[in-house]
């Protein structure tokens, strides 16, 4: 059942089920952030972490665009410090850059119209991306004679291939949903108006999952990722054996043996 919205200003949080909607609600400015809409973003994704009850997130944007990037002369005075914003107290880092204060539990984007700079970024720092097929993206800060801080020149190639993140990361140039699609940015691209409802329906499939496991599964892709097969290959076992003493496994063999869902407390 939808409850909400909680309107913080610039960013709506409606929690649905086990789901918390996350939505950028700049519309004017074209969901552009400034460093309100960051650190209320970085409050949502603090409250998804924090209750128990919720076990993704959707990161979506009203109106018609996902984002225009950042409200750059907001930015800058923290740039020229050779800082970024700090984070709210009680917020995790939207972009995913600090180890210590990100989220843990999966997060689903779905990207609509216009979709530049941190938008490529938070995209990057989700887990699984859908995209309405009037997106446009580009990755424009060598256009400003500056270049991407919020992880594009981390992640982008990871998840694209060397060629195709210079590609697009060198020239600034804009590319369209199919482009973004071929080369593995977006997992799927859906018609224009039903992204949201398409990202919620996948959101649903993962919460209906044991909780536990999924965090687990999420947290092992990423040690592998970050500091390699070898340290991942380490906790394999001994996650699984912690995973094995809790009810969610004991449900979820008795679900296998009854031939019926799973159903699933997280505990």
């Amino acid at each position: 059942m939808l409850t909400g919205p909680a309107v913080l200003g610039r960013v709506t949080t409606v929690r649905d089920g086990h789901l918390l909607l996350v939505g950028l609600d700049r519309v004017p400015k074209r969901n552009a952030f400034d460093i309100s809409m960051f650190e209320q973003l970085s409050l949502a994704l603090g409250e998804l972490e924090r209750d128990d009850d919720l076990r993704c997130a959707v990161l979506h944007a009203n109106g018609q665009h996902f984002t225009g990037g950042i409200d750059l002369p907001q930015w800058v005075p923290f740039f020229e410090r050779g800082i970024t914003p700090p984070l709210p107290d009680g917020g995790l880092d939207p972009l995913a850059l600090d180890p210590t204060r990100t989220v843990t539990k999966p997060v689903v984007v779905a990207v609509q119209g216009i979709c530049l700079t941190i938008g490529i970024e938070l995209m990057l720092a989700a887990d699984i991306r859908i995209a309405a097929d009037d997106a446009r993206f580009a990755q424009i800060e060598v256009r400003r004679g500056i270049y991407p801080i919020g992880g594009a020149t981390l992640r982008f190639a990871q998840e694209t291939g060397w060629g195709n993140a210079m590609r697009w990361l060198l020239t600034g140039d804009e590319f369209d949903a199919a482009e973004a699609l071929r080369m593995g940015l977006v997992q799927e691209v859906v018609p224009a108006g039903t992204q949201l409802e398409h990202a919620i329906r996948l959101a649903g499939v993962i919460a209906a999952q044991a909780p536990l496991a999924v965090r687990r599964s999420l947290v092992a892709a990423r040690l592998a990722r970050q500091h390699g097969e070898a340290i991942a290959r380490e906790r394999l076992l001994p996650d699984l054996l912690a995973l094995l003493a809790t009810d969610d496994a004991r449900e979820g063999l008795a679900a296998f043996r009854e031939r019926r869902p799973g159903r699933f407390s997280g505990h």
